[in-house]
C-alpha cells in the first residue's frame, strides 16, 4: 500500500518520508476504529 522501500537517498529526507508514511497509516487505521459513546 505505502511501499516497502524509501525512495529518497538523503537520510533526513528518508526520516521525513518515514514520518509521512506513519502519519498516513495512523490516519487510515483511525478511520477503521469504532467510535464509542456512553449511553445513559
Amino acid at each position: 500500500m505505502l511501499g516497502g522501500r524509501l525512495s529518497l537517498r538523503n537520510y533526513n529526507a528518508q526520516v521525513g518520508e518515514t514520518y509521512a508514511m506513519i502519519k498516513a497509516l495512523n490516519k487510515i487505521t483511525g478511520l477503521g476504529m469504532p467510535k464509542t459513546c456512553r449511553i445513559g
